[in-house]
This record gives structure tokens, C-alpha cells and sequence, in this order.
């Protein structure tokens, strides 16, 4: 069922998301945030893998999801920093979308569908041209509109800036962004200035440049090697590798043009917002609390804890993932065709659970 803008636009305001309670067991920002990593471990499903050639001479990967609900609303995936369209947090959105009357599919930025890109090029935050890529090709190639999306992290903020440079034109009818990097500089400088965000960053770096160095000869006479080995932190990384490879002057270039925050005023779908307080990727003083509030399309939830795509809820024995269920609770509400279903046990919060 079509919904239209007026009406998803009371969607957001009506919605009333259930209050998270965080497993007493995870004390902390860090506690959520590894455990989220670690515990989201639900059963994939029978994935189709379909991939799409990109004007460049190289392709992604878009992970449909099986579903008894063909003719339901679309959901777009989209993944955070060196994810998946299959990570645990993917696949239990995919779960809590089909319980609330949606069908869903994800898309895998270049490098990391399981198998190297063919360009010198990667991904990264400020990224929109995929994304619009994907959205034409759904619609006009396999005859599928997307009704919707949601982002984690990365994904989150390259589905931002897209509904920002699109205005009214974007082609979504209703968004989710989770634990999103709205300033990237501060980001960056947030995870260097402590002894947890360093730790955080070296495991990113350790992916990153094992895919610089399979790339070989692809990235000859294009980067410094040397800087690359060197590379402690985001920014060293970003000045090294992003920045010159997808045509940002430096590091301080690339967060300048790629972070979401400064063009929030531009949002024009209804937009679901969840952050913690506590996220370590983010300082909530660089929040953009004025530009969301300024602007009736966006609406944030903001959680005192959850770390970084953490929000965890329930017992060690049964963990509720608070953030996929209510993303999905409320795409469900806003394209009109919500679920009666109960959603799946590993999504929902042990009943005695603080």
C-alpha cells in the first residue's frame, strides 16, 4: 500500500519506541559495544546473491532475503565500516522486518561481499553514489522499488547524505539510521584520544590494509605503501588511502564533505534516528541535536547507553537487540503495512531482563 509523504511524516511523529533497558550484565559503552559484535550471532538465511556491473568496470553484491511476503514494501541494507550485508545485526533487521510485514535485501559495499573489487576504489562514509546506483537499478533493471532502508554506522551515514542531496527527489519513502558518525573528523579524533577507541581502530586498520595489500599492482604508483604500514589512526589512514583515492584533497577534506550532520537540513523523508549517549565512535557533544530538532522529518531516539550498534537488552541466556526491533517496528508502521506476527525470540529481551 502507497503511503504518502504527509502520511509518513505522521508516522515518525507517532511512533512511540520502546523503552530500552540495557542488559544489566553489560555495564558500560564498550561492554555494549563488543558484545554486539560477539553476540549477534543468529542463523543466517537462504540468501540470493545478485550482482550488479557498475558504470566503472566493477560490481556489487545485493543479498536478497528470502520472504513469504512478495508483494510487501522493499527495505534497502545497508551495511556499517567493514561489515556485511550479513552480519548479525543484518540478519536479525531482516528477521524483525519480516515480522512487521516487510521484505528486505542488502547490499554489500565494494570489497565486502566475501570477494575482492575489481578498481583501485573501495567504499567509504560519504559514498552516495553506490547507493544510488543500487536504487535506479532495483527500479528500472529488476522492476523493484524501494520503499525504505536503514543504515548502521557507515551505512547510516551514507544513507543520510544521500536523502540530503536528493531533497524531495530521494526515491526511499522512510529511513532508519543506527548509531550514525555525523561528524567524522570528531569521530576519528574521539577514538584516537583513548586507549578502547585505539583498540577499536587498530581492528578496523588490520581489515583495511589486508585489502590495500591484496589489491597489488591495482594501487601501483597510486599510494605510499610505506604510509599505509605506518597508519595508527583514522585520519593517518584516511589521508593515505581514502582521500586519494576517491578525489578528497586530505583526510580533514574527506570529513568535511562526507560527514552527514551539516547537511541534515536537507532530509526530506521521514527519518528515524537511534543513538546512544555513550556511542565511543561518536562524542555526544558532536551530536547534531539543533539540525534534527529544526527539521520535522528527522526524530531522534536517544538512548543514555547502548555503545556503538550495541543495545543490548535481556539475560546473558536470551539477549534482546533493541535497536534492529524498533527500526523495523517503525519502517512497518511508516509503509503502512506493519505485521501482527511476533517477532523472532533472539530479538526480543528476556521478560525479566533489566
Amino acid at each position: 500500500m502507497q503511503r504518502s509523504a504527509s502520511m509518513n511524516l505522521d508516522a515518525l511523529a507517532s511512533f512511540e519506541p520502546r523503552a530500552f533497558h540495557p542488559a544489566w550484565w553489560l555495564p558500560g559503552a564498550h561492554g555494549q559495544t563488543i558484545a554486539g559484535r560477539v553476540l549477534r550471532r543468529p542463523r543466517p538465511p537462504a540468501f540470493r546473491r545478485e550482482r550488479l556491473e557498475t558504470p566503472d568496470g566493477d560490481f556489487l553484491d545485493l543479498d536478497w532475503v528470502p520472504s513469504a511476503r512478495q508483494d510487501a514494501p522493499l527495505v534497502l541494507l545497508l551495511h556499517g565500516l567493514e561489515g556485511s550485508a550479513r552480519r548479525g545485526y543484518a540478519v536479525n533487521t531482516y528477521r524483525a522486518l519480516e515480522a512487521n510485514g516487510l521484505r528486505a535485501m542488502g547490499l554489500n559495499f565494494r570489497s565486502c561481499g566475501g570477494e575482492p573489487n575489481l578498481t583501485a576504489r573501495f567504499y567509504h562514509s560519504g559514498d552516495t553514489g553506490d547507493l544510488r546506483l543500487v536504487l535506479d537499478a532495483l527500479e528500472e533493471r529488476f522492476q523493484q522499488r524501494v520503499a525504505g532502508a536503514v543504515g548502521f554506522s557507515l551505512g547510516g551515514n551514507v544513507l543520510l547524505k544521500y536523502l540530503a542531496e536528493e531533497g524531495p527527489g530521494a526515491r526511499l519513502r522512510a529511513v532508519v539510521a543506527v548509531s550514525v558518525p555525523y561528524d567524522l573528523a570528531a569521530g576519528a579524533d574521539a577514538l584516537d584520544a583513548t586507549r578502547m577507541g585505539r583498540f577499536y581502530t587498530s581492528h578496523f586498520l588490520t581489515s583495511l590494509t589486508a585489502k590495500m595489500r591484496a589489491k597489488g599492482s591495482l594501487l601501483d604508483g597510486r599510494l605510499d605503501m610505506n604510509r599505509i604500514r605506518l597508519a595508527r589512526s583514522f585520519r593517518d589512514f584516511d589521508d593515505a588511502v581514502t582521500a586519494p583515492l576517491h578525489g578528497f584533497a586530505g583526510a580533514e577534506d574527506y570529513y568535511s564533505r562526507s560527514s552527514s550532520g551539516p547537511l541534515l537540513e536537507r532530509v526530506r523523508v521521514p527519518s528515524l534516528l537511534i543513538h546512544s549517549a555513550d556511542d565511543p565512535f561518536l562524542p555526544v557533544t558532536a551530536l547534531p541535536r539543533l539540525a534534527i530538532d529544526a527539521n520535522p522529518f528527522l526524530r531522534l531516539v536517544l538512548t543514555r547507553h547502548g555503545g556503538h550498534v550495541g543495545f543490548i537488552s535481556g539475560s546473558p541466556w536470551r539477549p534482546g537487540f533493541w535497536a534492529e526491533r524498533e527500526a523495523a517496528r517503525f519502517l512497518g508502521l511508516a509503509l503502512g503495512e506493519a505485521g501482527t506476527a511476533q517477532i523472532p525470540d533472539p530479538l526480543l529481551p528476556h521478560p525479566s531482563g533489566h
